[in-house]
C-alpha cells in the first residue's frame, strides 16, 4: 500500500487533473482516460482511488471548493478590515484570469450536475453553507467596527454571494451585457450600499 504522504500527492494529482478536464469539456464529455493521460498516470492508477467516474467527479468539485475557500482565505488574511476584506474577497472571484475562470466552469457543471443528483445537491448546500458563515463573519467585524450598515448579515451575506453567482455565470457564457469591468462596477455598487462610508468605499 502506498504511504499516505504518496497517496495523498497523487489523489491531488488526480483531481487537478480532473478539474481540468471538468473546466474545458464538461462533466458529460469526461472520460477516465482523458484524466489519467493530463495527470501522466495509467487509467488503472486513477481507478485504484477511485472506483467510477462519478466518484472521480464528486471528488473533484469538492476539491475545487476547497482549493478556492483555502484561496480565499489566504487573500482576506492580507486585509485588516471588514470593508476591505469584502472588497478583496468580491475581486477574487472576478474571473478575469484562467485560473478563476476555469474553477467558475467547474462551479458550473457542479451545479448542472446537482439538478439531478442529491449528492451534489448535499455537496452544494455544505459549500454555500461554509461560504455564507465566511462572508457573514467578515460582516458582523464590520458592523462592530462601525464600517458596514446594521443588518441581518446572514442576509447581506447571501445578496452579495448570490448576486456574484449570478454575474459571473453572464461573464464566463460571454455575455456582451456583462463583462467583467460591468461585473466589477455592479459588485462596487453593492458593497458601497452595504459600507457606512459608500462614496469611500465606491472609489476604492
Amino acid at each position: 500500500m502506498p504511504r499516505p504522504s504518496v497517496v495523498a500527492e497523487r489523489r491531488d494529482q488526480i483531481l487537478r487533473a480532473a478539474c481540468e478536464v471538468v473546466s474545458e469539456r464538461g462533466y458529460k464529455a469526461l472520460r477516465v482516460t482523458d484524466v489519467a493521460r493530463r495527470a501522466k498516470i495509467s487509467t488503472g492508477s486513477v481507478h485504484y482511488y477511485f472506483e467510477t467516474k462519478r466518484d472521480l467527479v464528486h471528488a473533484a468539485f469538492e476539491y475545487n471548493f476547497a482549493r478556492s475557500l483555502e484561496r480565499r482565505k489566504q487573500i482576506l488574511d492580507r486585509h485588516p478590515n471588514a470593508r476591505e476584506r469584502l472588497r478583496a474577497f468580491v475581486d477574487s472571484y472576478l474571473p478575469h484570469d484562467e485560473e478563476t475562470a476555469a474553477a467558475w466552469r467547474v462551479w458550473a457543471e457542479t451545479w448542472v450536475e446537482a439538478l439531478h443528483d442529491p449528492d451534489l445537491r448535499e455537496l452544494n448546500e455544505r459549500i454555500y453553507g461554509e461560504w455564507r458563515s465566511v462572508i457573514a463573519e467578515i460582516i458582523r467585524a464590520g458592523q462592530a467596527d462601525g464600517l458596514i450598515v446594521e443588518g441581518d448579515r446572514l442576509l447581506l451575506a447571501n445578496a452579495l454571494v448570490s448576486m456574484i453567482d449570478g454575474l459571473a455565470i453572464q461573464a464566463l457564457v460571454g455575455s456582451r451585457h456583462m463583462t467583467i469591468e460591468r461585473m466589477r462596477s455592479v459588485c462596487d455598487h453593492l458593497l458601497a450600499t452595504m459600507s457606512t462610508e459608500p462614496a469611500r468605499a465606491a472609489t476604492g
